[in-house]
């Protein structure tokens, strides 16, 4: 097995490392924003002449929250894939030369 077999795996594990650094990256809600946004859903339930609630402001932080867990699962399963992928071809090549 050649050295740029195993370039390849290298890389495609890197392509994983990154494809989930990026899904996690562009999480809707950052953390630290997450006052931001408290304070406009009081401010916009104020201005609406409504109730502000724990409940219903959480309920809408784990909406956000579901949304950017499937984001991020479909980078993490499509990252698998092609590490997967990879994975198989250099096995595949190390069969050839030690056969």
């Amino acid at each position: 097995m050649n050295n740029s077999d195993y370039n390849k795996a290298e890389n495609a594990v890197n392509n994983t490392e990154n494809s989930l650094k990026n899904a996690a990256n562009d999480a809707k809600w950052k953390i630290s924003e997450l006052a931001d946004k408290a304070r406009d859903y009081i401010n916009e339930k104020r201005n609406n002449d409504e109730e502000a609630t724990q409940e219903d402001w959480l309920d809408k932080v784990k909406s956000n929250f579901a949304d950017t867990w499937e984001d991020i699962k479909d980078k993490a399963d499509e990252a698998w894939e092609k590490t997967k992928d990879a994975a198989e071809d250099v096995k595949a090549e190390w069969r050839k030369k030690t056969n």
